[in-house]
């Protein structure tokens, strides 16, 4: 049976492909451009390989999907039924994917609301599971909407990077440029806070940021129920390590997923990076 309400999203928000499957949730890829070859992300390019491109210091930059593909994805949810949509997009501070999707809809065949979470990665994919299951209840979209804002401010995101170089390049460091005058002698814990990267603490050493990560989470997370996402990229054992570590100090934990980051946000943090979202439910 059609749903009255569909849901899309970016390929940002690293859902896993059974939950874009179970919850029929659209996910529109953004662009990573290496040594000058546009690729799609999820499709044409893996977090592996775009790890080894920047390990080798080739010219990795990324790019928003085209209103066209927008208006296409916008097309294909209107001919499988739906009456209406919700298009949840990562923060507008890091790429220009919102206000594609915003010229794209100006023409799509139903209506469609447009939604800047001011989040990535997980915190964004849990912001999609919340839309599709209020429009899976029957919601409307203005539900769908509020489901998915209510969790995205109520949803934290701390990550640890082994260098600011990569969020330099990319121009995505914002108040965290304050911690480049010693950066070589710090290893940053960082934020996403009202749409942006920014400054948590300086910690000396690789292995105490990582304990920190740890802390600040199972803090964060308290005793309620909360949905726990460790993003890592070229860092498997540290973020399995990670994961288990909360799976017993978080005691009202519900999903943990463990996922590598994709190109895109890959392309701005470098090899190394090991993330928390912690999404309450």
């Amino acid at each position: 049976m059609a749903r009255h309400v569909a849901i899309i999203t970016d390929s940002t928000a690293y859902l896993p492909q059974e939950a874009l499957r179970r919850h029929r949730i659209t996910s529109v890829p953004l662009t990573v451009v290496v040594d000058g070859e546009p690729l799609e992300e999820g499709t044409e390019i893996s977090a592996r390989s775009l790890a080894e491109a920047l390990r080798r210091h080739r010219p990795v930059t990324t790019s928003r999907p085209s209103p066209e593909t927008f208006a296409a994805a916008y097309r294909d949810a209107a001919d499988a039924g739906a009456d209406a949509i919700v298009s949840l997009h990562l923060s507008a501070e890091f790429s220009g994917t919102y206000d594609a999707a915003v010229l794209a809809a100006a023409d799509a065949p139903v209506p469609v609301r447009v939604v800047d979470s001011g989040v990535v990665a997980m915190a964004l994919g849990f912001c999609a599971l919340s839309a599709a299951e209020a429009a899976e209840s029957g919601g409307s979209v203005d539900e769908a909407v509020a489901a998915a804002e209510k969790r995205a401010a109520a949803t934290s995101a701390f990550f640890y990077v082994d260098t600011l170089d990569y969020l330099r390049r990319g121009g995505r460091i914002g108040a965290a440029q304050a911690l480049l005058g010693s950066a070589l002698a710090v290893k940053p814990l960082l934020e996403l806070a009202d749409g942006r990267i920014g400054p948590l603490e300086k910690v000396r050493t690789a292995s105490r940021a990582i304990a920190r990560l740890e802390e600040l989470a199972v803090l964060r997370a308290g005793t309620a129920p909360v949905d726990i996402a460790v993003h890592h990229l070229a860092a498997p054992e540290r973020a399995r390590q990670l994961a288990e570590r909360l799976r017993e100090r978080v005691p009202g934990l519900g999903e943990l997923h463990v996922s590598e980051v994709g190109a895109v946000i890959g392309a701005h943090t470098g090899p190394g990076l090991l993330g928390t979202v912690l999404s309450p439910h």
